[in-house]
């Protein structure tokens, strides 16, 4: 039996009747809800809603539906159908490169399942990258950083991106950007989780005396590097290592591990429950 699934978050001020809206909106277009989970920060509400469906489905109809109970509940709904298609990937960016010339060289070497549609820059410096690699470059530089999640946002739905990668992308994205997107954005941190939480992890390995500095790539949620592990990778420190030599290894192993966790989520090999990742095992041919 051919199950259709739709994922919809659902955003806005904290007020009641929200759950219960839109879960009987479910129940009324013959669909079966699989998983459901809300929060609420600070007033902002966020409920992300799993369903399935066995029957075929008027997309148009259902989209103007929810639309039309979202308006009417104050929210802002987001839908997101797991079809077939090429997953469409948006990257963001600061200025550091190792991790995007990673994502361009697999993706020149035809490794990634997705097609990557849109770099999102803080500032030009790796928007050569993007012209020589013919990807749409867009610079959001704005210092308030809600403003710039609502730029970003927008460039999101025009290019109708499924996933977002943040290849060394510099800034702390808000509960009200995470919650649309989740388990679909993807960052790293440079330290096996949760040692040296920070932006200084290599000088904190550095000067502790670490014997080994590992890379954790996982799945973003409003907990600062606390979110779901996808893949972790590390290396020994020899004993005549400078910092800047470690610096070097750690960008390159940030590079790998970023794009193995890219990969497996483009593959279909990814499962997230009770908080947790599940990679499924490659089928053999």
């Amino acid at each position: 039996m051919n199950k259709a699934t739709v994922e919809l978050t659902i955003i806005g001020d904290d007020r009641e009747g929200v759950v219960a809206g839109f879960t009987n909106f479910i129940f009324q277009n013959g669909g079966n809800i699989e998983k459901i989970n809300q929060n609420v920060v600070k007033g902002l509400f966020g409920m992300y809603l799993e369903a399935s469906f066995t029957k075929k489905m008027d997309i148009k109809k259902f989209n103007r539906e929810a639309e039309k109970l979202a308006k009417n509940l104050r929210m802002e709904v987001n839908i997101h159908y797991e079809a077939s298609k090429r997953k469409r990937t948006a990257v963001l960016v600061t200025k550091e490169a190792h991790c995007l010339q990673a994502i361009l060289y697999a993706r020149a070497k035809k490794q990634l399942k997705g097609e990557i549609v849109v770099l999102v820059g803080t500032e030009n410096t790796l928007s050569p990258l993007a012209k020589k690699a013919k990807i749409p470059f867009v610079l959001v530089n704005e210092k308030d950083q809600s403003k710039a999640e609502e730029k970003i946002i927008a460039i999101m739905k025009k290019y109708d991106v499924d996933l977002i990668v943040l290849a060394r992308y510099m800034k702390v994205l808000s509960p009200n950007f995470v919650w649309r997107y989740p388990n679909r954005i993807i960052n790293i941190h440079p330290s096996l989780l949760p040692a040296f939480p920070g932006a200084y992890a290599y000088v904190q390995a550095y000067e502790r005396g670490a014997k080994i500095v590992g890379c954790t790539a996982h799945y973003v949620t409003e907990d600062l590097d606390q979110g779901p592990i996808i893949f972790q990778d590390a290396f020994a420190i020899d004993e005549n290592e400078t910092l800047e030599s470690l610096k070097k290894k750690g960008q390159r192993l940030e590079a790998r591990t970023l794009l193995e966790a890219a990969k497996m989520h483009l593959d279909g090999r990814l499962e997230v429950y009770w908080g947790k990742v599940h990679v499924r095992t490659r089928r053999s041919r």
